[in-house]
This record gives C-alpha cells, structure tokens and sequence, in this order.
C-alpha cells in the first residue's frame, strides 16, 4: 500500500538547505513546514511560502516526509534521535530523506536504527554549487529501494535535474563522497599548475583557457579553477576547507574498508589539513593553492 504524502517537512536552512527548501515549496505542490535553529532562514522560506515553525518536533509532527540538509551525520543522528528529535516527536512522519553528505556506515547504522522506530531512511546527498541550489539543478545520488526511491523522486526533481538511482540505503553516499574526492584532487592538480605556470612566465588566466579549449577541461576547472584559483579569491560561506575535509576524510574511510591505497587522495587531503591549519578553515578550499605558492621559489 502506498505511504501517505500530503504534507512535506524540511530541516536544515544553510547556504544549500535554504533554496533547496523554497524549490520543494514552489514546485512540490504540497505544504511544507520548515525549521532550522536560526530565525533568519526561516523568515527566508516563509516568504517562499513554507510554513516556518520553532522546532524539529513540530515538523516530525506535521510532515509525512522530511528532507535534511546537515553538516555531516553527527547533526542527522542527533536530529533524528536525540532529544527533542524526529523519532521522539512521535509523529506522523514514515520517511527521512538524508541529503547532507554523510558517513557511509553511520548511514546504513542510523537507517538501521529508524527501520526499529517504523521510520525509513533515504541518503540523497548533492553535488553542484549554491547557484545550482537556487535554480533547481542540483545532481542527487540516492540510496534506497526502488519503491521508496519511486516515492521520492518526484520531490527531489524539485531541486535537481540529475536524479540517479544508486543503489540500496548508503550508495547515495558512496558515489558522493567519490565525488567530491575526485574534484579536490582535480583541484590540487589544477593548483600546482597554475603555481608552476606562474613560477615559468606563463600568464594564469590564458594557461586554464588554453586547458579548458583541451583534454584538461573539466568543471573543476572552469568553475573553481577559473573563477577562484585564477583571480585568488577564496571567500567564506562558498565551500570551506572544513568542509573539504570532512568530505575526503569520508572517502578515505571508505578506501581504508575496502583495504585500498588511496595514495593521491590522502596527498590532497593532508594538504586541505594544513590550509586550515595555516588559518584558511573557513574560506573556499581551493585556497590550497596559497600554500603550493608560498612554497615556491
């Protein structure tokens, strides 16, 4: 029998949470009742039209199916069944759709956990930039069963235009995680060229044109490459380092399960280690490549 979806909740109103919320409110079709812990996201998807309310318990209590957009799966345990929580609300909620970018096995053990409460867990992580978030084109990565994954879909296609099918609960997770390590990886790479570009006379901008016009182009290269690596800036609230690392952190967890060397991922992430060390934690991550440069000669 069909679960009933008549009204969606969402939790999480950060700098991807809140758009993606406002596009589930305007596309979705259905009421959507929405909280974070500060008021200014809220005021912000009232105004898209989400019923915007205090607490997490007030959302589990209204919502058939709520959407999280966390900073990583300690807050998505916490949300889910800590105090003042989702499971302790005892409401009416039968789904929790996952799509910060998460622990593989703190996932699977988390779905485990809510399966006991009646509760089911989706992992539905995103890629793609904030303007992305804005316009409704994100790529998401699902794990789950193909009737939950069925139930879902239409929502998610509210946010984004790339919905894949992964796999059972975590594999959302897996193909993010690798995901994101082969983009910082890229930008490592597309770091220590621009420094040795430089360091030889060649001009950085005409070096990532002429990449990008060949077989070196990629998206990391025309968006954090050329728009940040190039001009130098590395603002705050983008993407930070900390970010950054917990994301290879999470693939490298993974390698260290399938008893795989990782070599050039651990490279890249003991140096995300030490842009955040040398006071650039909060700042986009491709800041990485102040410290390739300060070591040149």
């Amino acid at each position: 029998m069909a679960k009933r979806v008549e009204t969606l909740g969402f939790i999480g109103l950060g700098v991807m949470g809140a758009p993606m919320c406002s596009n589930l409110v305007r596309k979705s079709g259905l009421p959507v009742v929405a909280t974070d812990s500060r008021a200014e996201p809220r005021e912000q998807v009232a105004k898209a039209g989400a019923k915007a309310v205090a607490s997490i318990a007030e959302v589990a209590q209204g919502a058939d199916i709520i959407f999280l957009s966390l900073p990583s799966i300690a807050e998505v345990t916490e949300v889910c069944l800590g105090a003042g929580g989702i499971a302790s609300a005892k409401g009416r909620v039968h789904t929790i759709v996952d799509m910060s970018t998460s622990s593989v096995k703190g996932t699977r053990e988390l779905a485990a956990k809510l399966a006991e409460k009646g509760v089911t867990l989706i992992d539905a992580p995103v890629a793609r930039m904030r303007q992305a978030a804005i316009d409704g084109t994100l790529s998401i990565m699902v794990g789950g069963n193909d009737e939950n994954f069925r139930m879902v879909e239409p929502f998610l296609g509210t946010m984004g235009t790339e919905i894949t099918h992964c796999g059972d609960t975590g594999t959302g997770q897996v193909v993010k995680v690798l995901n994101n390590m082969v983009v910082f990886m890229t930008v490592n790479a597309l770091a220590e060229a621009l420094a040795i570009g430089r360091s030889a006379g060649v001009d950085g901008a005409l070096l990532f044109d002429v990449m990008s016009k060949g077989s070196a182009d990629s998206f990391a290269l025309r968006t954090p490459g050329q728009k940040a690596l190039v001009p130098g800036k590395f603002p705050e609230n983008t993407f930070p380092t900390t970010y950054a690392i917990k994301d290879i952190s999470l693939a490298l967890e993974l390698a260290q399960q399938g008893d795989i060397d990782a070599a050039s991922a651990t490279l890249t992430a003991n140096l995300l280690k030490k842009t955040a060390d040398a006071g650039y934690s909060q700042n986009y991550y491709p800041a990485m490549i102040n410290l390739i440069a300060a070591n040149a000669k």
